[in-house]
C-alpha cells in the first residue's frame, strides 16, 4: 500500500492552526499577556522566512497551557475546531483525500503543530494516522508547557516518518507528499511524488524549476 503524506497548515487548511489557536486562547481569555499575538506573528514571520527555531516557538505557544489538565485542554477543542478550523478547510482537500483513499493509498498527516491540535483536525478530514509535535504532561496529567521527542519540523519530519515507517513495516516506495512550505523540502526531496500544494513563493519557484506537480486551491 503506497503512502500519501500531507502537511496540514496552509496545505489542507487555509490558515495556520497553531496561530488560530493562539488567537482563540486570547479571545477566550486564557491569555491576557500584552503583546502575545504580536510575538506570535513575529515568530510566524521567521517561519515563513525559513529562520524559525521551532523549539522556541513551541515553548512560547504552549506556555498558556502550563499546568492545565489534559482533559481541560481536550474540552476546549470541539468549539475551536467547529468555529475556527472547519470553515477554513479547503473543499478540494476532502476530494483529494477521498480520491487517494479510493486508489489504495494510506493517508498520513505530518505537521509541525502540536499533536493535540492536529489529531482532531485530522479526524475531521477523515485521516487516522498522524505525526505531530508531542506535548509533555506531568504525573498529574497536567501540561508541562514543554514538548517531548523529535519535533516534526524540517529534517525532524523525515526522522519521525522513518521511525513510523519502521514501526508500521512500510517504505516510501511510490509515496506522495503534499506541502505548501519550503520548510518541508527535506521530506519533499525524499518521496517519489512531491506535490507543491498552495505553495509559498519560494516553493512555487522550486517546484516549477524541478517540474514538480503544483496544486493551488487559493483562487
Amino acid at each position: 500500500m503506497p503512502l500519501a503524506v500531507f502537511d496540514l497548515d496552509e496545505t489542507l487548511v487555509q490558515a495556520d492552526s497553531a496561530s488560530l489557536w493562539s488567537r482563540y486562547l486570547v479571545e477566550q481569555g486564557y491569555v491576557t499577556e500584552p503583546g502575545f499575538l504580536q510575538k506570535e506573528s513575529e515568530l510566524m514571520e521567521l517561519y515563513a522566512a525559513g529562520k524559525l527555531d521551532m523549539a522556541d516557538y513551541m515553548s512560547f505557544s504552549l506556555s498558556p497551557l502550563k499546568g492545565k489538565p489534559a482533559a481541560e485542554i481536550r474540552a476546549m477543542l470541539p468549539q475551536f475546531i467547529e468555529s475556527w478550523i472547519k470553515p477554513r478547510i479547503y473543499p478540494q482537500a476532502f476530494d483529494l483525500l477521498s480520491d487517494l483513499n479510493q486508489r489504495g493509498y494510506r493517508l498520513l498527516i505530518i505537521s509541525a503543530t502540536a499533536e493535540f491540535l492536529v489529531r482532531p483536525i485530522a479526524l475531521e478530514l477523515g485521516v487516522a494516522d498522524v505525526l505531530a509535535i508531542d506535548s509533555e504532561y506531568d504525573d498529574r496529567g497536567c501540561h508541562s508547557g514543554r514538548t517531548r521527542g523529535i519535533l516534526t519540523f524540517r529534517e525532524g519530519k523525515v526522522l519521525r516518518l522513518q521511525q513510523w515507517l519502521s514501526d508500521q513495516g512500510l517504505t516510501l516506495e511510490g509515496a506522495r507528499f503534499y506541502s505548501d512550505s519550503m520548510n518541508d523540502l527535506p521530506l519533499l526531496e525524499r518521496v517519489d511524488h512531491p506535490v507543491a500544494t498552495n505553495p509559498d513563493s519560494r516553493l512555487h519557484r522550486l517546484a516549477t524549476d524541478r517540474n514538480w506537480e503544483i496544486l493551488d486551491w487559493r483562487s
